[in-house]
């Protein structure tokens, strides 16, 4: 492994000195936390808190290859946007829906059972574009599993870590010995071992009963869980560095990785699956050769994707380094979006079968050779794939009152373009407009999949405490389809009974100040009605509504006399205290009128009186 990490890091002079450190804090201690060795390059320090917990000698990653591409250093721009979210740019910036939509749900999550790791989706991102270029540029069906697994070399221990089979081969195919496997490339024995639990860091994101580390929705969260591991709060940088060595143990791994994830916190934006770029250079290629990714090596039945900006027959899935070494032993490894590797050009001295000269014709021959009639490959539709439109299935508009829940769910139909249902589709549903109003956890965005009806029900909207419109957008994850869009409304909190707590007379003579304060109690249905607005007026008569200009007054922050109150709002329970009443020199009945949102309206009887004389 440290002849490994030293070849990946040799890139001149400079970087084969931090190479010399790493591979020397490896070497000396047998795992990756060696104490007190910092690389002078970048100042990280190889520490006992670097690898993940129950790690052994293992990252997650196995410190399997990765592309060593780095973002451009113009800032990225966000593309318009026409008719729908889905850009059709191809920039570095642009991260496949399905993908995209993985890791901010892995966020989301761990922000709920983690909130002190503070972890960002755009380093998930960055991860995420290092290790499988967004799981091949977005190739991934509607549940988010790839269309063809990821697999990393064979880690044999020959230019690579020495990892004996862990799973039988159920994830990589391997029996004798691991590889790393999936879009974010976890090893056989981290994805099924350790953890929190103890029965690995996989997780099932996606509810589909299955941890699979070629699903994105696993695979990210996952990642999250790992990188989170040990009580780490990735806010503060040197704990964000040491989270990132401990997926992969190469200085240079962790300074891609933040390269990308300072790039797309500058901004990103969705583009369509299967239309992302594919990186080219890896960390176990060398700038003379041909680079090319981790080998794809296609389940039973199916075939291998097209590979944009990949050439037929570039590149090879094996070590320069090691002839015949990589996922197979076979002649011709095969290329992502390619053929396999024609081997040599040389032609043969002598062609099969022939009994002419050892040396070729200088003439060809007038008749071609006869190839047999080759296919196209097919490609069986996703469901996603068949979607034609997105229709609105549970109203157009919704309504609820601030703080309660809405009285039903948004819900959505995806059609094919004959008008039949399409299940196991994800939906995505936005919250959008100027609204405090979330999904649980105060989720501004929910995935959900749609069910043999074709139907997707968001999950139940809370109204915030903004009043006003906004609207619910919901579009195909992976699919560029017009938005299905539902209008809701929230209303302020509102009260349609009010009583006075206490019967007592108020009373107060010329001048003075009233003993006891107003208070009220506001309900809605029966209920307290909190955080309700109110308004308190003295009134000139039952029948007028005007402000009076004698009488009883509250003060204001200078003591002046105020005989309107306008921003009043009873607390939790629905109860309202007034300020302080006083009296100017008019005696005399008066009234106090306090109405609130929803229509509540109480008037009280104020008294000012001379004290009768003793």
């Amino acid at each position: 492994m440290a002849a490994y990490i030293g070849r990946r890091l040799r890139k001149g002079a400079a970087t084969t000195a931090v190479a010399a450190v790493v591979v020397a804090a490896l070497s000396a201690s047998g795992a990756p936390g060696a104490q007190g060795v910092t690389d002078p390059a970048s100042g990280l320090q190889t520490s006992d808190s670097a690898p993940g917990p129950d790690d052994g000698d293992h990252s997650a990653t196995g410190d399997s290859p990765y592309y060593t591409e780095l973002p451009p250093l113009k800032s990225p721009t966000v593309p318009p946007t026409i008719g729908d979210p889905i850009s059709r740019g191809g920039s570095e910036a642009g991260i496949p829906a399905t993908v995209l939509d993985a890791y901010k749900q892995a966020e989301a999550s761990m922000r709920l059972s983690q909130p002190e790791c503070n972890l960002p989706w755009e380093l998930l991102a960055a991860i995420g574009k290092v290790e499988s270029g967004h799981a091949r540029g977005g190739r991934v069906d509607g549940n988010g599993t790839t269309t063809t697994p990821i697999l990393g070399p064979v880690l044999d221990g020959n230019g690579f870590a020495n990892i004996s089979d862990t799973d039988n081969g159920a994830f990589d195919g391997d029996a004798t010995h691991d590889r790393a496997v999936g879009p974010m490339q976890f090893i056989p024995s981290t994805w099924g071992e350790g953890g929190p639990t103890g029965d690995g860091w996989g997780a099932d994101a996606n509810g589909d009963g299955k941890r699979d580390p070629n699903n994105i929705y696993d695979a990210t969260l996952a990642a999250g869980r790992y990188l989170c591991a040990g009580g780490r709060d990735l806010s503060a940088a040197d704990e964000l560095r040491a989270a990132i060595l401990s997926y992969n143990r190469s200085t240079e791994y962790v300074n891609t990785v933040l390269s990308w994830l300072e790039y797309y916190r500058k901004g990103s934006h969705e583009i369509p699956d299967g239309t992302g770029t594919l990186p080219a250079d890896r960390s176990d290629r060398t700038p003379d050769r041909t680079p090319s990714p981790a080998s794809e090596t296609p389940r039973p039945g199916s075939s291998a994707p097209d590979r944009p900006g990949t050439r037929p027959g570039a590149g090879s899935t094996q070590d320069p380094e090691r002839p015949g070494s990589g996922p197979g032993t076979s002649p011709g490894p095969s290329v992502p979006g390619g053929s396999p590797s024609p081997g040599p050009t040389t032609p043969p001295t002598k062609p099969p079968g022939s009994g002419g000269p050892t040396t070729p014709p200088t003439t060809p021959p007038t008749t071609p050779p006869t190839k047999p009639p080759t296919s196209p490959p097919t490609t069986t539709p996703t469901p996603t794939d068949t979607v034609a439109r997105l229709e609105n299935a549970g109203g157009a508009t919704i309504t609820a009152t601030a703080g309660e829940s809405f009285p039903r769910p948004v819900k959505v139909r995806a059609e094919t373009s004959a008008g039949d249902p399409v299940a196991k589709v994800r939906v995505r549903f936005t919250v959008a407009g100027d609204t405090d109003t979330a999904f649980p956890g105060g989720e501004s965005v929910a995935t959900v999949v749609t069910d043999s009806a074709g139907v997707a029900t968001a999950p139940a909207l809370l109204a915030g405490e903004k009043a006003g419109g906004f609207t619910v957008r919901a579009v195909v994850v992976g699919r560029a389809v017009a938005a299905a869009e539902v209008k809701a409304t929230v209303t302020a909190r509102q009260a349609d009974a009010l009583v006075r707590v206490g019967d007592k007379e108020l009373v107060c003579s010329p001048g003075g100040e009233f003993a006891d304060a107003v208070v009220l109690k506001a309900t809605r249905k029966g209920a307290a009605a909190g955080r309700v607005a109110a308004t308190a007026t003295l009134v000139k008569a039952a029948a007028d509504p005007a402000v009076n200009d004698k009488g009883p007054h509250f003060k204001d922050a200078d003591g002046k006399p105020v005989r309107e109150l306008t921003a009043l709002v009873t607390d939790k329970d629905g109860v309202l205290q007034l300020p302080k009443l006083h009296a100017d020199e008019t005696t005399g009945t008066f009234l106090l009128r306090v109405t609130t949102t929803g229509g509540a309206t109480l008037t009280v009887e104020l008294k000012v009186a001379a004290p009768p004389a003793t």
